[in-house]
């Protein structure tokens, strides 16, 4: 079932959208504040265990050639799962509320979530609005016009710009508190990550076919989780920076094929940041998008449903009057 209502978009226009869902509209009435930004200041934990987790994938790089068929394939299981925890639960399903799931789905995602370890869902969805809200501000968390690194990965080296605190601590995001799973792995996130993104990966290929721990820490584990964070990191960075714009050139986020294909679904991000009610987050359904063929699967069995998506009539209108006039990505 698709769910079709309206909104008001920030050019006046109402486009399509679920009217109780607000925080991730974008908000023309912010003004940055005059005079000089606050100082930078770096979280050197953080710079620390990056590097030490990006020094460790590239070991595991190196011990990948020697991992066993069934070893790869597991780490590929890994990656899609983890990548399903964010796009399908933590973006569209949380942050956006673009379709209602079941329990066990919840709980699936929660899971797939935990094995990502990119914050819980409730602090990831809230940056994330924050992020739509008031997208390439100083309120936003990973800000585009202050760089690749700064939109990729220096965001989270640095204490967050005030305006990020504030503004988040404004959000209302009752409809999060509400939903007993994200709360409860809010409540287990540390124990969760250890077990889903650590210890799980590394132990199935040792147990079920005598991989070494080794190979099973550094592939499955690390090196994959390094490349599924480096992935959604291109999301902020890269789908902001290069492509084109069809629907919208008058936002930063653009149309990026390969990011699309890294995270599975989440590079159509200049459609994404027009219309961010739509669950499949791209004009051309299951092309190039992972994410929304699983929807789609889910809403089969009964485990999803009211998916909302945009017509083809507001789709061209919005083309027509905003766009870049460049071919679309699909």
């Amino acid at each position: 079932m698709t769910e079709t209502v309206t909104r008001t978009h920030r050019d006046g226009k109402q486009q399509i959208a679920d009217s109780s869902t607000v925080e991730d509209v974008f908000d023309d009435t912010y003004k940055e504040k005059d005079g000089p930004k606050p100082p930078t200041a770096l979280v050197w934990r953080n710079i620390v265990l990056m590097s030490v987790l990006h020094a460790a994938a590239l070991y595991g790089l190196v011990l990948l050639p020697s991992a066993s068929v069934p070893t790869l394939a597991w780490t590929a299981v890994c990656y899609i799962i983890s990548a399903l925890g964010v796009t399908a639960g933590a973006h569209r399903l949380w942050s956006h509320r673009s379709y209602k799931a079941a329990f066990p789905l919840r709980v699936f995602l929660a899971l797939a979530n935990s094995m990502a370890f990119q914050n819980d869902i409730y602090e990831w969805a809230r940056d994330h609005r924050v992020h739509h809200k008031y997208s390439e501000t100083d309120a936003d968390p990973h800000n585009a016009t202050r760089g690749f690194f700064f939109a990729h990965v220096g965001w989270l080296m640095v204490r967050k710009h005030p305006d990020v605190i504030e503004k988040g601590k404004k959000l209302e995001l009752s409809d999060l508190k509400a939903d007993k799973v994200v709360m409860f792995q809010r409540k287990h996130y540390k124990v969760s990550v250890v077990i889903l993104c650590f210890l799980l990966p590394t132990f199935v290929p040792w147990y079920f076919w005598g991989e070494s721990l080794t190979v099973g820490y550094f592939v499955p584990g690390l090196l994959r989780y390094a490349v599924m964070l480096n992935a959604t990191w291109l999301v902020n960075s890269a789908a902001h920076l290069w492509g084109n714009r069809p629907y919208d050139k008058t936002i930063n986020p653009r149309e990026n094929r390969l990011v699309a294909l890294s995270a599975i679904g989440e590079g159509f991000h200049n459609y994404h940041h027009t219309f961010p009610f739509d669950y499949a987050t791209s004009e051309f359904g299951c092309k190039l998008n992972i994410t929304t063929a699983f929807i789609d699967t889910m809403c089969f069995f009964g485990l999803a449903k009211d998916t909302k998506k945009v017509s083809k009539e507001i789709i061209a209108a919005r083309i027509q009057r905003t766009g870049d006039s460049s071919n679309k990505s699909g």
